[in-house]
This record gives C-alpha cells, sequence and structure tokens, in this order.
C-alpha cells in the first residue's frame, strides 16, 4: 500500500475539517501552462526522480518509495504552478537522495495549520477550483483565515476510474 501523508484531525467543520500536517519533505517542480497540462509535465522528472534520477547521500542512485498525495498549487503568476510528492516519513533532509535534473528540487515544509475538504471526480482545473471556492468561503464561515495558496491533492493513479479518486482540496490557515 502507498504511504500517504500523516496529518491529524484538529476539528471537524461544515463542509472541511481543521488539519495539522507535521513538517514534511517535498519534491517539487515548477510547471507552466494549463492546470491538466502542468500536472502532467512535472509528473515525468518527478517520476524520474524516485525511480534513481538521484544520487544519494553515500550509496548512488536509489529509488524513492511512492508516497501520496500528488499535490499541485499556483505559482507566483498565473499559468504557472508547484506540483511536488511528499517524501516517505522515513527519510530525513540528510538522507534524502539529491535530484540529478535541475528541474526537480527538495525542501522542508514546515509543520502547518489547514482546512482540507474530500471529494471523488475528474481532475479538472474546474472541478478544483468548485471546491477551492467553496472550501474558502466555509473557512471564512468559520471565522478562519487563509494564509497561502489552495493546493489540490490528487491521491490515485490515473487508471482508477474518475468517480472512484480520492481528491483533495487543502487551504493553509492562520494559527
Amino acid at each position: 500500500m502507498t504511504e500517504q501523508q500523516p496529518y491529524r484531525v484538529v476539528a471537524r467543520h461544515p463542509g472541511f475539517e481543521l488539519r495539522r500536517y507535521p513538517a514534511h519533505l517535498v519534491a517539487e517542480v515548477r510547471a507552466e501552462g494549463a492546470f491538466e497540462q502542468a500536472a502532467r509535465d512535472a509528473f515525468a522528472p518527478l517520476g524520474a526522480y524516485l525511480r534513481g534520477a538521484n544520487r544519494a547521500r553515500e550509496t548512488g542512485p536509489e529509488r524513492v518509495a511512492l508516497t501520496v498525495p500528488f499535490v499541485q498549487e499556483e505559482g507566483d503568476r498565473p499559468g504557472h504552478w508547484l506540483v511536488w510528492l511528499v517524501m516517505p516519513a522515513g527519510l530525513t533532509a540528510d538522507t534524502l537522495p539529491e535530484p540529478t535534473d535541475p528541474r526537480v528540487r527538495t525542501r522542508t515544509v514546515p509543520e502547518q495549520l489547514a482546512a482540507a475538504t474530500r471529494f471523488a471526480g475528474r481532475w479538472t482545473a474546474r472541478a478544483f477550483d468548485r471546491r477551492a471556492t467553496a472550501l474558502g468561503r466555509a473557512v471564512t464561515a468559520a471565522g478562519l483565515r487563509p494564509t497561502g495558496a489552495v493546493r489540490y491533492a490528487r491521491f490515485d493513479p490515473p487508471w482508477k476510474p474518475w468517480f472512484l479518486r480520492h481528491n483533495e482540496v487543502v487551504l493553509p490557515i492562520a494559527e
């Protein structure tokens, strides 16, 4: 079974869960283009990194286990995206292999409080945007304040039927 990014549910509100995500490592790629195309373009270098396009600290190239979710968020301007995979929990900044592809970089994401809503369905910009808008309204109605870009999380492979896919929209929240 594929390892999933851990979190702790802090509270439940109408339309979302409030979660605490621990600090974690990610491998990420910056991509340009439409929502769907950016995800496809970013997955190739990220997949190659997982399959061994890297330099391990002491042993040479190393396979890295696939984890979920596959995350995408809008960058600093329209049509620019940051796409990443959460790294397995057993890796640290010191043991995480270094990417050989300059498009891939690794970083630590600090602990974070976030609102999240889950849905099944297709991976389209329209599907995610509709849920992101509803999540933003629910967060505001609950008296909470968003503090960052909304993230779109995919948990299943592309061959899984669209109506069975686990997807989430996640929005960082002020402490």
